[in-house]
């Protein structure tokens, strides 16, 4: 995608967390975006402030059924439940949005001969024997557990993006995504920071799976954002992490939110889900070297831009 051309962008999953962060960057830039959504796990509210930009159109459609939105020069495909307790409600749906839902947008872009990036995850590396996880570590999956819908569902979806590379010149890319926040990220979908932001704010216990010492390293929404933007741009087509690089243990973030919030909460611990990793942290050189890229928001200034979006979620009981 080039920085100068404005251009029509179609933007799958707009509804949803990325998806609207991802909108909102792009109509700065100046583009038109058409945004689609078939709202299972994205909402309205997302794009609220939206309502009337003459260069957004909302299109509510399910990908994984053959779709048409008129000529695009990019999609930015983003569709797809990701939070443990949508894919978990949603794991056909799941399956379906990364194989038969990524195939009718490659085949969009291949018919109207747009760029195409599509959002794939750290997920596809598994319980990471290799750490931290480098773009050429190919994982280790469990294909039939539990998280193997949404795993496989985007281990797949890398398949066809890199095939229609291959076989139809389409200008690809990937993007594997670690753990973000930020504001607009659900409060009841099971991620680590929505779990514990909400229950410290309610003044509920902490809950920890496992004994806290497993790792995630989490990335500011702006931070994501603009290294996905720059992978748009460039001429990569292999997989590129963008995450951020700084690790935390699950316990080490729990204290970071109760001193945060201020909260009282006590910090209880449960028994780790299967399969769940147990390590997780992207080595970002390749988007260092290629896009002069890498986070700039440290996880304490970014809970502290999230707050007021938690605080209002807990204030407004039907969002948690």
């Amino acid at each position: 995608m080039s920085a100068q051309t404005v251009q029509t962008i179609l933007v799958t999953g707009a509804a949803g967390f990325l998806g609207s962060h991802l909108c909102d960057h792009l109509l700065a830039d100046g583009h038109s975006i058409v945004g689609v959504d078939n709202l299972s796990t994205g909402s309205h509210a997302n794009l609220a402030h939206l309502a009337g930009n003459p260069r957004f159109r909302f299109v509510e459609a399910d990908i994984c059924q053959p779709f048409d939105v008129g000529p695009v020069d990019y999609i930015f495909n983003f569709a797809s439940p990701a939070s443990p307790v949508d894919y978990t409600r949603l794991g056909i749906e799941t399956l379906l949005v990364g194989s038969a839902g990524t195939i009718n947008t490659l085949e969009l872009a291949k018919k109207y001969g747009a760029g195409y990036l599509h959002a794939s995850t750290s997920e596809c590396y598994g319980d990471p024997e290799v750490h931290p996880q480098v773009e050429t570590y190919w994982g280790n999956v469990n294909p039939i557990g539990p998280r193997s819908v949404y795993d496989e569902a985007k281990r797949f979806s890398e398949a066809a993006v890199v095939a229609y590379h291959r076989y139809h010149g389409v200008n690809t890319h990937l993007v594997r995504i670690f753990n973000t926040y930020g504001p607009r990220l659900q409060a009841n979908d099971g991620r680590v920071i929505s779990n514990l932001m909400i229950q410290a704010l309610k003044g509920e216990p902490l809950t920890i799976y496992g004994d806290g010492s497993q790792t995630r390293s989490f990335c500011f929404a702006s931070d994501l954002i603009s290294g996905i933007v720059l992978l748009s741009r460039s001429e990569e087509h292999m997989p590129v992490n963008i995450g951020n690089p700084v690790e935390w243990t699950i316990l080490e973030c729990a204290k970071e939110i109760l001193d945060l919030t201020g909260s009282t909460s006590k910090i209880i611990f449960k028994p780790l889900p299967q399969d769940d990793p147990t390590r997780r942290r992207p080595d970002i050189t390749r988007a260092r070297t290629l896009l002069g890229w890498e986070p700039k928001v440290k996880l304490r200034e970014g809970l502290e831009r999230s707050l007021s979006y938690f605080q209002a979620c807990v204030n407004t009981p039907q969002a948690v």
